[in-house]
């Protein structure tokens, strides 16, 4: 069974070498570039990628459903330009291509995606509590089963028929730096403010101050984030922060009634 990773880019030159090393594995990679002022290109070239092109940003759904477009393989892989397949999660990805390549009839041959488990870096230090573990995202499907919705951030992934889980874990390197947290998240609130307005939802500062408070004390207190440290508090508060400001925009993208 051959595999195919897809990757979206945009001025990933740090990023993407890693990301395609981590999945050599793989029998090819895609990746669709939008606009990107640095060296991505020629890196994933380098690494034997099949790169495209895009002048338009149409969302991170629509563009994700542009690269499985040009996805040739059985089976697809998903991943971010900052994430990397573990030497675990390769080998689970590994025996599931096997498995499939194998006599049909098999409990096995009638999955249509695996759902992996992402562990996230934040500013430095990997996340074991809070909003952000354990997180699950489904990655790793068969071809024609699956299609990304099409929102302009937090995507998601839809597949026709039943999904597991794999050992292994998909390491997220986000963030580094406060810097590139705060700018992700006017960035991301932006985009899902948009989405949720254009789906009928409502904004506004109530609205903006009750979801904040409530996603601090999920993401601190339910789930137990002061585990994770000083960082921990700071995940938190950025989590919440994200979820007030996505709700007051809301209320300003709103078209007048």
């Amino acid at each position: 069974m051959l595999l195919s990773v897809i990757v979206i880019t945009r001025n990933e030159a740090h990023n993407i070498r890693g990301c395609l090393e981590s999945a050599s594995f793989a029998d090819e990679f895609v990746v669709v570039d939008n606009g990107s002022a640095d060296d991505t290109c020629a890196i994933a070239e380098a690494c034997g990628a099949r790169v495209t092109r895009t002048a338009d940003w149409p969302g991170f759904g629509a563009q994700k459903n542009r690269a499985l477009a040009l996805a040739r393989g059985d089976w697809v892989l998903s991943l971010d330009a900052d994430e990397r397949v573990s030497p675990a999660l390769a080998h689970s990805i590994r025996g599931v291509l096997a498995d499939a390549g194998a006599a049909s009839g098999t409990p096995a041959s009638s999955i249509a995606g695996y759902e992996l488990s992402r562990l996230s870096r934040f500013c430095g230090q990997w996340i074991h509590h809070g909003d952000w573990n354990p997180d699950r995202v489904l990655r790793l499907f068969r071809r024609g089963a699956g299609r990304f919705t099409d929102d302009r951030v937090h995507e998601q992934l839809r597949v026709e028929g039943p999904t597991a889980r794999l050992e292994g874990e998909l390491l997220h390197e986000t963030m580094p730096s406060l810097e590139d947290a705060l700018d992700k998240m006017n960035r991301y609130s932006s985009g899902r403010a948009l989405d949720r307005v254009g789906a009928g939802r409502r904004g506004g500062l109530g609205r903006a101050l009750t979801h904040g408070a409530w996603a601090f004390l999920r993401s601190y207190v339910l789930k137990r984030g002061f585990l994770d440290g000083a960082l921990g508090f700071i995940l938190a508060v950025y989590i919440a922060e994200g979820t007030y400001y996505r709700y007051l925009k809301m209320r300003w993208l709103a078209p007048a009634e």
